[in-house]
């Protein structure tokens, strides 16, 4: 029986192991086929407890594949964050000393709080929280608007926590087909692809060692079809991460360490209490929350579709007896919005959402949410205390490296491999379409409210919804997603319908 594949014993078992621990169920590493039987068989018997306490042993294990997605994700948080605080120092003329300890202050407060406590310890089917990429172009119109970050945090927490409390992130996702599916995560890894692409070009052309940029893609392309010809995609980002470190370096490229060891000011008076410390913007007022309530609408839209392609990915890799470590769009709903206000409150900048860079790599490396959460926790803790690996994680090709091959790429592919025949090309079609012509909750939103009435798409999956599936919650996401892109001028060429956004 130890022999068998773990599939097969669990279907022979299945109601057996229902009654049984995952202490009772676990079994070595030795009496498997091969690694990736094991990590199959580890995935099947875990029982994670919803919002209780879970412990290593009792309820999960460590294994060295979950480093993958703890490095993945430190230095695509870093990133990130780097990338936020750089926008709002821009937008309200703060320096760089800002950034840095503002980056500090997210990276101690999400590392602790929320990616060990919450989703290492009290509940691993809540994804970590993380960064909400999409959102960091729009930063800049934040601030011009006259919004306040603390105003954003607290309204998108408060619309976070009903959504999740209705249940409606779930429902969302449920109600996304494969096709619309298929083409968001498609666009969104297409479009990553040639931001991060046209960066690290841009990059080596400003220093002047344009070659790098070239030499460090091609060693790239050949490593990641190497990676992925031998099945161990899941090792990209730190050797391809390291590659270009060592490529980059070797054929001149600048870099030097500047941020050292040091601990942020975590006191939230110092951040929002006064205009001359801190964000310099003191407590926000009513103008501030108007200001704001459209950033924090189309943030907390955006969420499902981030959320959908994450738990998507889990699907792809993990086996299909592995339910119980699946996300939980609720749950991960309700980690984020309460996540959001409490950083905030001490005093951070970011926009949070599900934490992608972590999320991707777990899947691709089979492993469940809460060693790895662990593991970077600990990881963003070291960095935002040592300093110098700050530099090394936001210098231009590891950065852009680490983006295409743990983020990007793979999302391009599943997106391709969600799309199987004529119904799903269709939808997947539009649906890049249309993300094309706004943004991707545009095209994700406008085109499940067509496929869901069978306008395009499957037909008979149409037949089987019930009107409130087929047209009122589709017909809201969308209108409330057109109405606040339309509120903020988000539409090609039509003025934002308030003032203060023109």
């Amino acid at each position: 029986m130890h022999n068998s594949h773990p599939h097969e014993a669990g279907e022979d078992t299945s109601d057996l192991n229902e009654e049984k621990s995952y202490q009772e169920l676990h079994r070595p590493s030795s009496e498997f086929a091969s690694r990736s039987d094991y990590l199959d068989h580890e995935l099947t018997i875990m029982k994670p407890r919803r919002w209780k306490l879970n412990l290593p042993g009792r309820d999960f294990r460590f294994e060295w594949e979950d480093l993958v997605p703890a490095l993945a994700g430190t230095i695509g948080i870093t990133v990130m964050y780097s990338a936020v605080m750089s926008s709002y120092a821009a937008g309200y003329g703060l320096d760089a000393n800002f950034v840095i300890e503002n980056v500090r202050v997210e990276m101690l407060v999400s590392a602790i709080l929320f990616v060990i406590l919450t989703s290492g310890f009290l509940n691993p089917r809540a994804n970590l929280a993380g960064n909400h990429g999409p959102m960091i172009p729009l930063i800049g119109m934040i601030a011009m608007a006259g919004g306040h970050p603390l105003a954003l945090a607290i309204l998108l927490g408060g619309f976070g926590l009903i959504l999740s409390i209705t249940k409606g992130g779930s429902r969302l996702v449920k109600l996304t087909g494969q096709g619309v599916a298929g083409g968001l995560l498609a666009y969104l890894g297409l479009t990553g692809t040639a931001s991060q692409i046209n960066s690290l070009i841009e990059w080596a052309g400003k220093m002047n060692v344009g070659y790098v940029a070239f030499v460090v893609l091609l060693v790239n392309i050949v490593l990641y079809a190497y990676l992925a010809r031998i099945g161990k995609r899941w090792l990209s980002i730190p050797l391809c991460s390291v590659a270009a470190v060592i490529i980059a370096l070797a054929l001149g490229a600048p870099f030097e360490f500047k941020t050292g060891p040091g601990l942020p000011n975590l006191n939230p008076m110092y951040w929002w209490g006064s205009t001359e410390t801190g964000w310099k913007l003191g407590l926000p007022n009513m103008q501030h929350f108007i200001a704001s309530l459209p950033f924090a609408i189309l943030a907390v839209a955006m969420w499902s579709p981030d959320f959908l392609g994450h738990r998507v990915f889990q699907e792809l890799n993990y086996p299909k007896k592995a339910k119980n470590v699946l996300m939980d769009v609720d749950d991960t709903m309700t980690a984020c919005s309460i996540r959001q206000v409490v950083g905030t409150a001490f005093g951070g900048g970011n926009i949070t959402s599900s934490w992608g860079t972590y999320m991707i790599p777990a899947a691709i490396a089979k492993r469940p949410i809460p060693g790895g959460a662990i593991l970077l926790g600990i990881m963003c803790v070291i960095v935002a205390v040592v300093g110098y690996p700050m530099d090394i994680t936001v210098w231009r090709p590891v950065m852009s490296v680490a983006l295409l091959v743990g983020v990007f790429l793979p999302l391009l592919e599943a997106g391709m491999q969600m799309v199987k025949d004529t119904k799903d090309t269709q939808s997947a079609g539009i649906c890049i379409f249309a993300s094309a012509v706004v943004n991707p909750v545009f095209g994700w939103s406008l085109t499940m409210l067509l496929d869901n009435n069978g306008l395009i798409g499957d037909k008979d999956r149409s037949k089987a919804l019930s009107f409130v599936d087929k047209v009122v919650i589709p017909g809201l996401a969308f209108g409330i997603c057109f109405v606040a892109m339309a509120a903020v001028g988000m539409l090609p060429g039509v003025p934002a319908l308030v003032p203060a956004f023109r």
